[in-house]
């Protein structure tokens, strides 16, 4: 009897993100469409993750293993291997340029393989890990933003390397954590451009738009334009910050303040906010029949504004730094777990003077408790892990190293290039 061939593997995706306050993990499959079908996911508390740092090994690790095997038993599969996101500040994204000369014939697909060849040597590291050396503006005898060179004319044909790099002992801490809860790791995807994918149309990541990521413990201010991430900054502040103004304001526990947060707290005013009364939960030591201390909305409000006016000024302080103002900077994206906090993006709106929203996870079949902005980055990741985008550290160049720097800002000349229609 003749056998049947065995059908091919499944092609299954995982990502997983660990960050200050939970760690996350998604298993999905690829499907013929190019959509993707998720199978299961898992989450549990961070433990031993401050400020997206890795700050106790063995909980970091024990945490990891117990989030996939979470996934796993839902998806009734085992996995392997992982994308990770890397959240933690340090983050820096710098562009070169690197050009073939053509001669006036027609661009072929030599040429370009020669020209990202040349780019992989001339990715220069200062230092600083390589996460991501992706191809992104090409440039035919000094016009900008071509896209799609292959079969056209030129004299010269260039392209732009966006590169984005992060300090190396936190990236090797995490992924060491990670394979110790014997996984292996495919990539360390930086969270921007995880979360941009997530939650960023395409035409808004190519006419230019601001993503601030509000996590628990670090805010990731980035901006994007003519469809690639063109600068970043990270901020050492977030939600947790919040919660732990209240805890101290009323002198209860982080949990409770945190429950009070999430149920109660705003970021805008109402009339009703000093006839809404909340009763604290009481603490350790707290003698029996003694009544329970309360406090108006409005109390709880104040704080919760007070940390904002700081949160949110920083926010505009790394905009207005990145070259995201005028008439170009008029689109911003709130994400990330703090972007859950009640009238957040009207309060952004009216501190920034521009148009805010909060950005959420677009991905069918994603389970109700994981499609809120909280896992964008998660869902970012899964995206990533099914793209096909080139990524230069893969190459394996020949060429000797001709890169030249790109000169000028970064997002000024991406505008400059919308601007021509090209």
């Amino acid at each position: 009897m003749k056998r049947l061939p065995a059908p091919p593997p499944r092609r299954l995706v995982t990502a997983l993100d660990v960050g200050s306050s939970k760690v996350s993990a998604l298993i999905a499959e690829p499907q013929d469409n190019g959509e993707l079908r998720v199978l299961g996911t898992g989450q549990r508390e961070s433990r031993g993750v401050k400020r997206g740092f890795v700050a106790d090994m063995e909980r970091t690790e024990a945490t990891i293993r117990e989030a996939v095997e979470q996934a796993e038993r839902i998806a009734a599969t085992n996995i392997e291997n992982v994308f990770v996101g890397f959240s933690a500040g340090g983050l820096v994204s710098s562009v070169a340029s690197v050009e073939v000369p053509i001669g006036g014939r027609r661009v072929q697909a030599g040429d370009i393989e020669e020209l990202l060849a040349l780019g992989h040597d001339a990715v220069e590291s200062d230092g600083r890990m390589i996460l991501h050396a992706m191809p992104a503006l090409y440039t035919l005898d000094g016009l900008e933003g071509v896209k799609r060179p292959l079969g056209l004319h030129a004299e010269k044909l260039a392209v732009d390397i966006h590169v984005i790099g992060a300090d190396p002992p936190p990236v090797r801490n995490l992924d060491f954590c990670v394979r110790s809860a014997h996984l292996g790791v495919e990539a360390i995807v930086a969270s921007p451009v995880a979360a941009g994918r997530a939650c960023l149309s395409d035409e808004e990541r190519e006419l230019g738009v601001a993503l601030v990521e509000l996590g628990a413990g670090v805010t990731n201010v980035s901006v994007f334009a003519g469809g690639m991430l063109a600068g970043l900054k990270s901020l050492p502040v977030g939600g947790i910050d919040i919660t732990d103004d209240i805890a101290s304001a009323f002198g209860t526990r982080r949990l409770e303040a945190e429950r009070m947060k999430c149920f109660y707290g705003s970021a805008t005013t109402s009339p009703r906010d000093n006839h809404d009364m909340i009763e604290l939960t009481p603490v350790a030591g707290f003698e029996e029949g003694t009544e329970a201390a309360r406090i108006t909305r409005a109390q709880l409000v104040a704080v919760i504004r007070q940390r904002l006016e700081h949160l949110i000024g920083d926010i505009a302080g790394a905009l207005s730094s990145l070259g995201f103002d005028g008439p170009f900077g008029r689109q911003v994206v709130l994400t990330g777990g703090g972007s859950e906090l009640k009238g957040i993006a009207d309060y952004a709106q009216g501190v920034l003077g521009r148009a805010v929203r909060v950005g959420r996870p677009a991905l069918r079949g994603l389970p109700d408790a994981h499609a809120g902005p909280a896992f964008a980055t998660l869902v970012g990741l899964a995206l990533f892990a099914a793209s096909d985008d080139v990524d230069l550290r893969a190459i394996d160049a020949s060429a000797g190293p001709q890169g030249r720097a790109a000169g000028g800002n970064i997002l000024q000349r991406l505008i400059a290039t919308l601007r021509t229609g090209y």
